[in-house]
């Protein structure tokens, strides 16, 4: 699984979104320092996207607790249906992904994450999760176990009828 950070290093983030297809990343953090890193909430790829454009929001990395988003963008800014400038986007996240500049700046993802996003424990119903998926229309679900710890991320296709049933066929079969 791909999990992001409430602050996330933009050189990071650009070479990630360059190099996966992930239409979603759940976001993680660690409560305390000697604590395990747990759900928090997720945050689209097109809203990523749409933050990585707007370079005033990045900050340089700061050891306290404190990062501010002094000027969070708003709702409006970040939810898009689809990207303005796919060729701008391709040739913005190449140059976060290799000037140096971008590895000191760093992006809180905070205000932008979904805190409401639904999340299942890992021994939970495959019949429930169906239903959930299908009845509030998601596209992904994250699987945590009981600490609250990301284990996986459920997409449609995972939940599609064959290849769902060529997964289950070695469990089901009598032994």
């Amino acid at each position: 699984v791909r999990v992001l950070h409430l602050k996330e290093n933009i050189a990071s983030l650009a070479r990630l979104l360059a190099s996966t297809s992930h239409g979603g990343f759940p976001v993680v953090c660690r409560l305390k320092p000697d604590h395990a890193e747990v759900f928090q909430g997720t945050i689209k790829r097109l809203e990523l996207c749409m933050l990585l454009e707007n370079e005033h929001i990045f900050e340089p990395e700061t050891n306290d607790e404190s990062f501010s988003s002094s000027h969070p963008l708003s709702y409006e800014k970040i939810t898009v249906e689809k990207l303005p400038n796919l060729s701008r986007l391709t040739m913005l996240l190449n140059c976060y992904a290799t000037d140096p500049r971008y590895q000191q700046l760093f992006i809180n993802l905070e205000p932008y994450i979904n805190k409401s996003a639904m999340s299942v424990q890992a021994h939970f119903s495959l019949q429930h999760a169906y239903i959930i998926f299908r009845t509030l229309g998601l596209r992904h679900l994250t699987v945590v176990d009981l600490q609250n710890r990301v284990v996986v991320v459920i997409t449609r296709n995972d939940l599609m009828p064959f290849p769902l049933e060529e997964r289950l066929r070695p469990q089901l079969a009598p032994q």
